[in-house]
């Protein structure tokens, strides 16, 4: 059982940096990710350090709020009550061909024994989903989004 874990992958994104962060914050997630619909607690402000959200999934309760907000980074802190806490971070660097090179790193402690074998489940699924981030970003880049 997982009672802590810290996973971290790199995608490619196709854009430059400056403009592939945007990709990685609330609203920009909404353009690539199918079900991604984070509710603000205060709509006037849904962005930039401070920002909280709140998302649902697998009838669990997220509450977000962003830590950091740079050109080459965007941090998470999150919560899921009785599941786990931690970070998500996605760090960029230009990958010198006009794309970016997106280091995406969860690291979470379990708050409960359900949160051990959601993280367990998570770590087991790490590598595939976040392939699917790429994938997904992929297509809604090639569609115009």
């Amino acid at each position: 059982m997982a009672a802590w874990l810290c996973r971290s992958t790199v995608i490619a994104v196709a854009l430059p940096p400056k403009q592939a962060i945007e990709l990685f914050t609330p609203e920009g997630e909404r353009k690539w990710s199918a079900g991604w619909d984070p509710v603000y607690p205060r709509p006037e402000r849904t962005a930039g350090p401070g920002a909280v959200f709140i998302t649902g999934h697998d009838g669990h309760t997220t509450t977000w709020t962003m830590v950091d907000h740079t050109a080459g980074c965007v941090r998470y802190a999150r919560v899921t009550p009785g599941v786990a806490a931690g970070t998500v971070t996605v760090a960029l660097e230009a990958d010198g061909a006009g794309g970016t090179r997106a280091q995406v790193t969860y690291d979470l402690t379990s708050l409960s024994a359900d949160g051990d074998a959601r993280l367990a489940d998570f770590d087991r699924a790490y590598d595939a989903d976040i392939a699917e981030w790429e994938t997904a970003i992929a297509q809604a880049l090639a569609s115009g989004a």
